[in-house]
């Protein structure tokens, strides 16, 4: 069973990219279960037709500690199993604790089962707290992917977490499987990703093109493969599927100063005439 966690700056299409990915690798015949770490509970919404489960955290405040698998499990696309994090109520607690719940209760209900191919950890953002950082400080998660853009803070949050990675590579056994380019059309873009990936010591392992059928997917509630498995987004979420797949790269990354992001950005036609 591979563990991987997705990470990436909010808003960056992290949770689109993952249950595309998903649904491309479920499609080829593997056994996954994705657990979504976002407060937000979005990270399973595509693979369960718009379907708003309920969270670990909302059951245990209703339910108690006498909850069932079942409870807090859903099952998607092609058998995907999902679940929910959650968070707190508003203005209370910490976001982050709602993952360390949610991964203690999946285990001790056995949710991790022997003929999984695939758990899928999409997480919040950067790795800002204690908790967001949970599934590679705890050696939840084996594998790191991160979600970036040709974007100067899109970089800026992937370097974060590539210190976050780095700090927990040896006493949680996490390594880098490489940057996912969700493209946003800038200059150079492919390049400047290129560039990113080599200098902290991973790769790239797919560019995404930018594509509308996403959004008309997501607009049916959708994964492009469940809306329409011919178009060529389709096909792109296939190969990333694949790339993961076949990965066999998974190094310690090295992050870089904020100056040298600035200076690769700007070796890239980035940033000039900017004061």
């Amino acid at each position: 069973m591979r563990q991987i966690a997705i990470y990436g700056k909010g808003g960056i299409g992290k949770s689109t990219t993952t249950q595309n990915t998903v649904a491309a690798l479920a499609d080829a015949g593997k056994k996954i279960m994705v657990v979504g770490c976002d407060p937000k509970a979005d990270s399973t919404r595509l693979l369960l037709n718009g379907l708003n489960q309920k969270t670990v955290l909302d059951t245990l405040r209703d339910e108690g500690e006498d909850v069932i698998l079942e409870d807090v499990l859903r099952t998607g696309f092609k058998d995907v199993k999902c679940v929910e994090s959650g968070g707190p109520e508003p203005g209370v607690g910490c976001a982050g604790r709602g993952i360390i719940t949610s991964i203690n209760l999946l285990e001790s209900l056995g949710a991790y089962t022997d003929d999984l191919d695939y758990v899928f950890y999409d997480v919040l953002g950067d790795v800002v707290c204690g908790g967001f950082a949970m599934p590679i400080r705890e050696g939840k998660a084996r594998e790191i992917y991160i979600v970036a853009s040709g974007e100067l803070m899109a970089l800026y949050a992937a370097n974060n977490i590539c210190k976050g990675v780095q700090k927990y590579a040896k006493t949680g056994g996490v390594r880098m499987g490489g940057i996912i380019c969700n493209s946003r059309k800038v200059d150079k873009e492919y390049d400047l990703l290129k560039a990113f990936a080599e200098e902290i010591g991973t790769q790239l392992i797919h560019f995404l093109p930018r594509d509308n059928v996403v959004q008309r997917a997501e607009i049916k509630k959708k994964t492009v493969i469940d809306y329409d498995p011919t178009v060529a987004q389709a096909d792109e979420y296939r190969k990333l599927a694949k790339n993961i797949d076949e990965n066999t790269m998974f190094v310690i990354p090295n992050p870089m100063t904020q100056d040298r992001l600035e200076e690769l950005m700007m070796e890239h036609g980035f940033m000039e005439g900017l004061d």
